[in-house]
């Protein structure tokens, strides 16, 4: 197999473009680095369009096997020296592979009750790896999936990607704006609850978190504004017991979702 050796090489720089996030959405894929990023795509059936990988710095069989892997199944794999996968890589010390994936679309309208029981939405969230954090929660906590409301960050920053350690792959992700999302909610009846630091109620104090169920974290800067909070059937807080005023988005949907798993009205399974 040729070496690509030049970081100037037109499919180096085809999948260097994916960094942006225009080149992202005009093309329809993004970048995922890493042995075990790459693995959770195998695995999950996404659709890789193309691979990379450094035969000088993939020392993992478990790498080498999914590059034979992929090769046979007639995917293009592209052998490139350190210096040229080194221009593609975000990471310090790279590990040597990575992958070109087509984006899961998924609209809003296809989810339900049956297919989306209970998820979480976020409204305006800002740091790419705080939503790839959230869908790591999501899928340790068994969650449907997560909402981005409004002007989000784009979930294929690979900082997103790489934060939700393969997470992206098995739970769908879906853009939507706020007034979609208060019709969509209505019409199948979920019970939203929302965050705030001022909400009514300690989330302890719920009894019961009813499915199908949202979790709605307002803006990390601005919380949820009167109009947003209209659409929650309870709107709870996390207490604060020290100086600190609030919680990193993700840390606060982590304890707010598995609060949800324990006191359920609806059994998961």
């Amino acid at each position: 197999m040729e070496i690509i050796t030049s970081s100037q090489n037109a499919k180096i720089k085809q999948a260097r473009a994916l960094r942006q996030r225009k080149h992202r959405q005009a093309s329809g894929s993004f970048l995922v680095e890493g042995i075990r990023h790459v693995g959770e795509a195998v695995e999950a059936g996404a659709a890789i369009e193309a691979v990379f990988y450094a035969p000088d710095l993939l020392q993992s069989e478990f790498g080498l096997g999914l590059v034979e892997e992929l090769s046979s199944q007639g995917m293009p794999v592209y052998a490139v020296t350190p210096q040229a996968f080194d221009s593609l890589s975000e990471k310090e010390n790279p590990s040597g592979l990575l992958a070109i994936v087509r984006m899961q679309r998924v609209r809003l309208d296809e989810l339900n009750p049956v297919n989306f029981p209970w998820g979480v939405a976020a409204i305006s969230p800002q740091d790419p790896g705080n939503v790839g954090a959230i869908l790591r929660t999501i899928d340790a906590a068994g969650s449907s999936g997560l909402l981005l409301l409004e002007n989000s960050v784009d979930p294929y920053h690979p900082s997103a990607v790489r934060a939700s350690m393969g997470a992206l792959f098995w739970h769908p992700v879906v853009s939507a704006s706020f007034e979609d999302f208060s019709r969509w909610k209505k019409i199948h009846g979920y019970h939203v609850y929302g965050t705030s630091a001022h909400g009514s109620r300690d989330y302890r104090e719920i009894e019961f978190y009813e499915r199908p169920a949202i979790l709605l974290l307002g803006s990390e800067r601005e919380g949820l504004t009167p109009q947003q909070a209209e659409v929650c059937q309870e709107i709870v807080r996390l207490p604060m017991h020290g100086r600190v005023t609030s919680l990193n988005l993700a840390v606060a949907a982590g304890i707010l979702l598995y609060a949800m798993i324990e006191n359920r009205s609806v059994s998961l399974f």
